[in-house]
């Protein structure tokens, strides 16, 4: 058997062969599957998500509401005549008792001087009533008259005294009419629009007696209403610890807060609300008469979950957020959303504490797709609780960190 040799090294080498063969075969088996996971995991979609944790966050009731002046005064001219003067600038700041109009004075010191005249009449037959009726008495003692004439002397005296009378009323209201003929403010406040040109006849009473309007708007009033269950709220949590605070039209708030003077002591049948009224400090104007704002009134605190108002979205159903499972899967989640908080949704349900929630990338998810999730990057100069935990740990051994240093770069050297 020549050839037995060479048959025998013929299987000792195709045995080693035989089990690469087989080895690579497992390895194409398995590269599938490694590929498979890790076109996976490179096809998840990142996004960032916040967990939820109860926070403390105010009670507050909202309403849409509208300032008005604390005092708002019609301006008009008592008496009838002709506009002289103007005297103040429209929507310019005024104080009370500064002259605002002038009506034509001639009329009403002709009136003055008229009443006078007739006062000083009365007045000199007065006093010869008064002398007549002194002598008389004295004849009447005498009985050197009747009785009737004296009588007739004494009635011709009270007579002329109750018409003394009468003739200084007139002086006075003569005196009146011509201190009306210069229009003063009856307030301090910002004047309105003139109603009534220099030159214009005004007529006390009539319709062109209104010249102009006055409005104090510091403080100024804030009126709106509550429901019945918020106005039990706040009647519950006490009406003088609220505080109230305003979101103008373009969105921010109002830099001062305020406080109730006035709470309605009946509900509206028509709409079951509650008339409130706020006071608000306004030194610089920054509220105007007639504004819609909305009040925010704080009744006091209470644990909540927040997210934030970019989480939050919204569909022909209401809004909803997206939440991460177990699973790393998002998953759309309605929920009801109460007041604000800084920028943050409170939400009153919908959500439980320790759920994950997306809060960027949203646009990119639909149900089921599989997310990277990734917490919330911790803002510039502050320093994650688990890092600052890790650097307290080895704070006692950083004096033995330099001879380490030195010892590394001898053994380099």
């Amino acid at each position: 058997m020549p050839d037995s040799p060479f048959r025998a090294r013929a299987c000792l080498l195709a045995a080693p062969a035989a089990a690469l063969v087989l080895a690579l075969a497992g390895c194409d088996r398995a590269v599938p599957a490694a590929n498979g996971a890790a076109a996976a995991a490179a096809h998840a979609l990142p996004v960032t998500v916040m967990e939820l944790q109860p926070r403390r966050v105010p009670i507050v009731l909202e309403a849409v509401a509208r300032t008005e002046g604390s005092r708002e005064v019609e301006v008009r001219a008592r008496v009838s005549g002709i506009l002289e003067r103007q005297l103040f600038r429209e929507g310019e700041p005024i104080r009370a008792g500064e002259p605002m109009y002038r009506i034509d004075r001639a009329p009403f010191e002709i009136a003055l001087a008229q009443a006078r005249a007739a006062l000083a009449e009365t007045q000199a037959k007065l006093d010869r009533a008064r002398l007549e009726a002194d002598r008389l008495e004295k004849l009447l003692a005498e009985r050197a008259i009747s009785q009737r004439e004296h009588d007739d002397a004494l009635a011709n005296r009270q007579q002329l005294e109750a018409s003394l009378l009468a003739a200084r009323a007139r002086v006075r209201e003569a005196e009146l009419n011509l201190s009306y003929t210069t229009v003063d403010a009856p307030i301090a406040g910002i004047t309105g629009r003139a109603l009534r040109s220099e030159g214009s006849l005004v007529t006390a009473g009539g319709e062109s007696s209104l010249l102009t309007t006055l409005t104090r708007t510091d403080p100024i009033w804030v009126r709106f209403s509550l429901s019945e269950p918020e106005y039990a709220q706040l009647r519950g949590a006490g009406e003088r610890a609220a505080t109230v605070g305003l979101t103008l039209p373009d969105g921010t708030a109002y830099g001062r807060s305020g406080r109730l003077n006035f709470t309605g002591s009946t509900v509206d049948t028509r709409l079951g609300t509650v008339q409130l009224r706020a006071e608000f400090a306004n030194p610089s104007l920054a509220l105007l008469p007639g504004q819609y704002v909305k009040a925010r009134v704080e009744i006091g605190q209470r644990d909540a979950l927040v997210v934030p108002q970019s989480a939050v979205q919204q569909n022909d159903r209401g809004r909803f957020v997206w939440v991460v499972d177990a699973s790393n899967q998002a998953v759309m989640r309605p929920v009801e959303t109460g007041s604000w908080v800084g920028s943050d949704w409170v939400v009153r349900s919908g959500l439980q504490a320790g759920e994950r929630v997306v809060i960027d990338n949203l646009i990119r998810l639909h149900p089921g797709v599989t997310v990277q999730p990734k917490v919330p990057e911790p803002a510039a100069g502050t320093v994650p609780a688990a890092q600052a935990d890790r650097a307290a740990a080895a704070s006692p051994a950083a004096p033995a960190a330099p001879a380490a240093s030195a010892g590394g770069s001898g053994a380099t050297r």
